[in-house]
């Protein structure tokens, strides 16, 4: 991550760098000509795995105030190229010379490596005491050393493909003195490579093994690196560094071919409306540059820098909102999630047998046990949310066979949600006071996300709407996946654990003087009677009755709610609103599609397609038509364009799928794998757009193209070709 002209700045605080495994490995890199920054003509990364940034002087002078280069005159094409199987970066820095005169540039690029864990990036915890080696030069190459408390060496070095002229003292800047003719060119090519290795017998940390403390008291003392003097600092062995190069279109060509090829099995989306088809190539894009693997499994990273990882309530969402387009990530995404599945109890990490996980890292604050991340459990909302993705991967596959091999993991899921309901029936949360945890633990989960009426934070334990919206779902999703394999007791008792909690729910939370769900229940039964995003989930879910759902709509869509973009998190007339408070105001793409999903499974078709046209404007107005992880909460009225949140990531994995899940759900395909069979119900086309093909989609074994087309009475739908014998039922 950079700034748009390249640089990640050496003279403050910030989030750029270079990343890998839950550590910032390079945190400065600067390019100067004759010591001054360049100015930005363009700078794109659409292709994630390669930018490209046109740069071009200011008037460079000498120290005397002689004129170096005159405005302008100088072309700097700086390409930056990834390749993760040698966890390298390769750069290649082409100078020319517009004018008419030879100049002589000296071109600067310094560098910083501090090996900061991502937690320690984003203040959240203090940087480890590990022993950071000073820099050294050998040969054309610089190379940084830390030792970890973990028992790792991390390392960043910078290979030129030719000498630089000077070093400075502290052996982190390297200046280049550049002749250029008139109309002259001149290459500077690097690599930096990064490595992580475990310490040999002289590492600079050992083991030690006070006494252990029970595991439910924080984290096991005995299995924490302890730093310890030793005798003599050795430095790891030098890790083989690649040879800088220039070709980049070679390395970029490899990336494409293999994107290409994961994106050809999946399902293809053409459409009248370019916006529409930009978008959906861009949020592909994405989910492709956020797979990530861990366990011989397959997932999408949350978000880019933040939460690169494997995130329980993300990974699932974005695997749902891509099951029509791509099944083997949601398969994949159980099956690493069943492998983490919670099988003790530890209050550090709150784990507890059959919860799915929260959150996992590999950081050396992780793996020292300073932060309850290995993994960490905090989540009240991820494991409901499993067992909605397993059968919802049953209706699209038919893969009896993969949700056979969970059964296990199911059962303990069902099992923990059932002993961790309250005595009111609910799955609630306490939160915790711990280091490291969560004091919310639905996906609203910064310190301020669930407010009271107040402003003030509600009080535990805290049972939240949508949270019971995704155990009903769970239950009847199960049920119905269950009655189909024969085991009609277990469906029924679903069914009737699903019903009662609907009664109930719909007793409890419905807030009539609001229009609306509550928030949350907290302490007492207390219902917390503010108007959130979070109440449309009760849509999504299908726990809400059909008055309240129409009533919770209308609420949702009223202009203190809907911006004209989409939905905010929280009405702005709530204590606690603010346009730019993270979860108190702002405007989340994935939230945004499983309200709009949830009015269409009501029948609220104009408010669903009004909010996947405000998504989809919004896009037009972001880079490369990505949606980021969240926007601001103004309204569209007072400003023309969304207002960019500060933080967000960019590219996040559930704000990517978001428009793609929800263009299924307007198209209203409802599969039935296991019977052979795609229901086709009241499919609705968005105002901008008069045609869609979905070409190759995937119902269990089968292929179909559809064709979907406005005509004066409605949607036409078109089956262009289809594998036999798979049945498309239409029902306008």
């Amino acid at each position: 991550m950079t700034q748009p002209n390249g640089d990640v700045p050496l003279d403050r605080e910030h989030a750029a760098g270079l990343y890998y495994h839950d550590c910032r490995f390079l945190d400065g890199y600067e390019l100067r000509i004759a010591g001054h920054a360049l100015e930005t003509l363009v700078s794109t990364a659409g292709r994630g795995y390669q930018s490209l940034v046109e740069l071009t002087n200011p008037e460079l002078l000498s120290a005397d105030g002689t004129v170096i280069a005159p405005l302008e005159t100088v072309g700097v094409k700086w390409t930056r190229t990834l390749d993760y199987s040698s966890l390298s970066l390769y750069d290649t820095l082409a100078f020319r010379n517009f004018s008419r005169r030879s100049v002589r540039l000296p071109v600067s690029l310094s560098f910083r490596a501090r090996f900061q864990d991502v937690f320690g990036v984003r203040a959240l915890e203090p940087d480890p005491p590990g022993i950071l080696l000073p820099p050294r030069i050998e040969g054309d190459t610089l190379e940084f050393e830390y030792h970890g408390t973990d028992g790792l060496v991390r390392s960043v070095a910078v290979s030129f493909a030719q000498t630089p002229d000077h070093w400075d003292e502290n052996h982190t800047t390297a200046t280049f003195l550049i002749d250029l003719e008139p109309r002259g060119e001149h290459d500077i090519s690097l690599v930096i490579t990064i490595g992580e290795s475990a310490q040999d017998s002289g590492c600079l940390f050992e083991e030690r093994s006070p006494t252990r403390v029970a595991a439910t008291d924080g984290p096991t003392v005995g299995e924490t690196a302890t730093c310890v003097a030793p005798p003599v600092v050795r430095r790891a062995s030098r890790v083989p560094c690649p040879r800088p190069l220039r070709d980049h279109e070679a390395l970029a060509k490899g990336h494409a071919e293999a994107e290409k090829a994961w994106r050809g099995g999946q399902t293809k989306v053409h459409s009248s409306s370019l916006l529409l088809d930009a978008i959906i190539d861009r949020s592909f894009r994405d989910l492709y540059l956020l797979r990530s693997e861990v366990e011989g499994q397959e997932y999408y990273a949350a978000g880019v820098p933040w939460f690169a990882t494997l995130f329980g309530r993300d990974s699932i969402i974005s695997a749902l909102q891509t099951l029509a387009y791509d099944p083997s990530i949601a398969r994949q995404t159980l099956r690493v999630l069943a492998a983490f599945q919670g099988v003790e109890t530890h209050s550090w990490r709150e784990e507890q047998p059959g919860k799915i996980l929260h959150e996992l890292r590999v950081g050396e604050l992780a793996r020292t046990r300073r932060i309850p991340h290995s993994p960490y459990y905090g989540s009240v909302d991820a494991t409901p949310l499993f067992l909605v993705l397993a059968a919802e991967y049953f209706f699209w596959t038919a893969d009896r066979a993969t949700v056979e091999e969970l059964r296990p993991n199911l059962e303990r899921a069902l099992r923990w949600i059932e002993e961790n309901e309250d005595e009111r029936g609910y799955l609630s949360y306490l939160g915790t006071d711990a280091h490291g945890g969560l004091r919310n633990q639905g996906w609203k989960d910064s310190d301020h996300g669930v407010p009271d009426i107040d402003g003030s934070p509600v009080e535990p334990p805290i049972a939240l709407v949508e949270v019971q919206s995704y155990v009903y779902l769970a239950r009847r999703r199960l049920a119905e996946m269950f009655r189909r394999w024969g085991e009609d007791d277990l469906a029924a008792r679903l069914d009737h654990q699903a019903e009662a909690l609907r009664e109930r729910f719909n007793r409890d939370f419905w807030v009539d003087s609001r229009g609306c769900y509550a928030l949350a229940l907290q302490a007492e039964g207390r219902p917390v009677r503010v108007c959130s995003s979070n109440a449309g989930h009760a849509l999504w879910g299908e726990i809400a009755l059909p008055e309240q759902a129409r009533r919770t709509r209308k609420r949702l869509m009223r202009p203190d709610m809907f911006t004209g973009w989409g939905i905010r998190t929280l009405s702005e007339h709530e204590m606690a609103y603010s346009p730019v408070g993270y979860h108190v105001g702002t405007v989340w793409p994935h939230d945004n599609s499983l309200i709009a999903a949830g009015f269409r499974r009501y029948g609220f078709d104009r408010a669903a397609l009004r909010v996947f046209s405000g998504l989809a404007e919004a896009a037009m107005h972001f880079e490369l038509y990505r949606l980021p992880e969240l926007f601001a909460g103004y309204s569209r009225e007072d400003y023309e364009v969304p207002v960019h949140y500060p933080l967000a990531s960019k590219p996040q994995a559930w704000a990517a799928g978001a428009v793609p899940y929800l263009l299924c759900e307007l198209l209203g395909l409802r599969p039935e794998a296991d019977q052979r069979r795609l229901n086709v119900v009241s499919p609705v086309l968005p105002d901008f757009v008069e045609w869609i093909e979905l070409e190759d989609l995937r119902v269990g074994e089968d292929r179909v193209d559809l064709r979907f087309e406005r005509t004066s009475s409605g949607v036409a739908v078109q089956v262009q070709h289809k594998d036999r014998p798979l049945e498309v039922v239409v029902k306008l």
